[in-house]
């Protein structure tokens, strides 16, 4: 027997996939640890910054107070984008222009965070204006006969084409496209290298 874990919360859910493999079940995704890493954006930033992967400009830990999180937004220079670290799907996640609206989003995005997550931890990242959201899919695995990599440049990675999220309402997809019709080659190629030095 199997589980796959499909899409949605399910297939983010660390404790889903140890509770699936505790009942000695076989897991067909992600192993316990990267779902939790990922899943957790200060932690996956650091992942990915430590791979070599560009990562959006802002804050490398948790904002612990609205003066913290007036100081960082300072320091990164508006607007800005206070999320919920362990946040997804929009919820926790305020743009602001000022301090103001940085004063009143504080509040408002921690208690999202805490209802929608049990986790109210914020980080601050530098809000990016229209831009292009591209998703990419892989499947991972040792080579033939191997359980586990020694190294992780012994991984394979399988990227699959892009899709272009952009098409969104409140932060949630609407329309997916595949492939992007607004990446060149020579990017898409970049990002492929960028996303296999991710998952390795």
């Amino acid at each position: 027997q199997a589980v796959h874990p499909g899409y949605g919360f399910l297939s983010e859910n660390s404790e889903f996939c140890r509770s699936i493999e505790g009942e000695g079940v076989a897991w067909l995704g992600p192993p316990v640890s990267a779902i939790r890493d990922m899943g957790d954006k200060i932690r996956s930033k650091e992942i990915a910054e430590e791979a070599g992967v560009n990562i959006i400009p802002g804050y490398d830990g948790t904002i612990e107070s609205i003066e913290h999180c007036l100081q960082v937004s300072n320091d990164i220079g508006y607007p800005v984008l206070v999320k919920a670290a362990a946040g997804g799907g929009g919820k926790g996640m305020r743009t602001c222009y000022n301090d103001q609206e940085v004063k009143e989003a504080y509040p408002m995005a921690k208690s999202e965070a805490k209802k929608f997550f049990a986790d109210d931890r914020l980080l601050v990242e530098k809000y990016i204006e229209n831009p292009h959201h591209i998703e990419f899919q892989v499947l991972c695995s040792p080579p033939p006969g191997v359980v586990t990599c020694e190294k992780p440049e012994d991984l394979q990675v399988v990227v699959f084409p892009e899709r272009e999220c952009s098409i969104q309402r409140r932060n949630q997809k609407v329309v997916e496209e595949s492939p992007s019709c607004l990446l060149t080659q020579e990017t898409r190629l970049k990002m492929v290298e960028q996303v296999k030095k991710l998952c390795q």
